[in-house]
Order: structure tokens, then sequence, then C-alpha cells
């Protein structure tokens, strides 16, 4: 028994190409991002990570930590945006309240239609880097554009 916890211990996650591959274009493409909303709340945070999540999009810890999914970079812009805002809305409110609701709504109005755009890509084509670069071709809205 004590073997095999040692060996589960030992044996990681190969490395995801794409990940290595788009890393830091994503890191540079969400600070810039995190900037931008940035300029209107002034929220302080520690640390940005790029993963390689494989359900998650974004999360914020208590401790003011961003995680972002590197797979934000092919997502729709505004998508995109939606999770960036909504972690960094997370520093104020670390629940979905409704005073964490107001937060988004004070620089996303239509945060709502983004969160149900995005479950249902979720849903529809799931989060497959091919599948997500496919939509983000033929994606189209008045946001992105």
């Amino acid at each position: 028994m004590f073997h095999l916890r040692l060996l589960r211990r030992i044996k990681k996650r190969t490395p995801n190409v794409p990940y290595l591959d788009n890393k830091e274009t994503a890191r540079a493409l969400i600070h810039e991002r995190l900037e931008h909303f940035n300029k209107h709340y002034n929220f302080s945070y520690n640390r940005v990570a790029i993963r390689d999540q494989r359900r998650c999009w974004g999360s914020c810890s208590s401790k003011g930590n961003l995680n972002f999914s590197y797979k934000l970079l092919f997502l729709p812009a505004c998508l995109r945006d939606y999770v960036i805002l909504h972690e960094l809305c997370h520093l104020r409110e670390l629940n979905h309240s409704a005073c964490f609701w107001e937060i988004m709504a004070e620089v996303m109005p239509d945060y709502k239609s983004r969160a149900i755009q995005l479950r249902h890509l979720e849903k529809t084509t799931g989060t497959a880097v091919s599948n997500l670069k496919q939509i983000q071709i033929n994606h189209s809205c008045d946001i992105c554009f």
C-alpha cells in the first residue's frame, strides 16, 4: 500500500504542449485586461498564475491570488473579459452574493448574458483548445467587434 501512495505522488501529469506554448501569451493578455478593468476598481491583488486547469476558467483566493486557465486565450474576447472581471471582483466579495453581482454590473452591465453564453459553450463544445479556436474564429457579436 505504501508503494502505491508513493507512486501516485511521484507520477506527474505529462506536460501539455499547448499549455507550454501559450502560457506566456495568455499571461500577457490577462495582465493587460486586469489593468484595464482595475482602472475602475483599483483593487489590489498578489499573484496572477496561469494554469492548465481542466474545468475552471479562473479563481480567486482569500489571499488575493488570481488564477486563470491558459485556455482563456482561445475564448471570444467578450467571454474572456467576463471571466477576468469576475475573478477581479472576487477581490472585494469572495462569494456570489447580491453585492458581488452589483460590483460586476458596475463595469459589465450585460454580465448575465455573457455568463449564459460561457455556460452554453462549455456544455455544447467543451473546453478542448481545438474546439475553442473554432468558436473564436466563428464568433461574432457587437462586443467583440
